[in-house]
């Protein structure tokens, strides 16, 4: 089971991805930046799942924060569009699992896990 920072905004969709798809892993939804910061302020994660288009901004204003961690997780941009996935790829996303190819978010952070040195 991994920790997984969920930051999306559309909060229907976020339950609806997490009850079908992601339901083994302990998953915290958040709605901005500004609740994924202080949620990285309290808790360590394995993974964020990061949309593109906030109503605080954009995802990709969250990725300097995640790689100046001591222990960065493991971020995979989870955008609806390419435009926004490639520009979370550029700021540091490890990789792409557009919304439209949401039915693989599991296998993708089934992949992601066996890769990371503490799973």
């Amino acid at each position: 089971m991994a920790r997984i920072l969920y930051v999306e905004n559309h909060a229907i969709f976020a339950a609806q991805v997490t009850s079908l798809f992601l339901s083994q892993h302990d998953i915290n939804i958040v709605p901005s930046l500004e609740a994924a910061r202080q949620a990285l302020k309290t808790k360590s994660f394995d993974l964020v799942l990061l949309d593109y288009d906030l109503d605080d901004g954009k995802g990709a204003d969250l990725l300097p924060d995640l790689v100046a961690m001591t222990s960065c997780p493991y971020a995979i941009a989870v955008s609806s569009h390419d435009a926004g996935n490639l520009a979370l790829l550029k700021a540091g996303a490890n990789e792409i699992c557009g919304k439209l190819q949401f039915s693989k978010i599991s296998s993708v952070v089934s992949n992601a896990l066996n890769r990371m040195p503490s799973f």
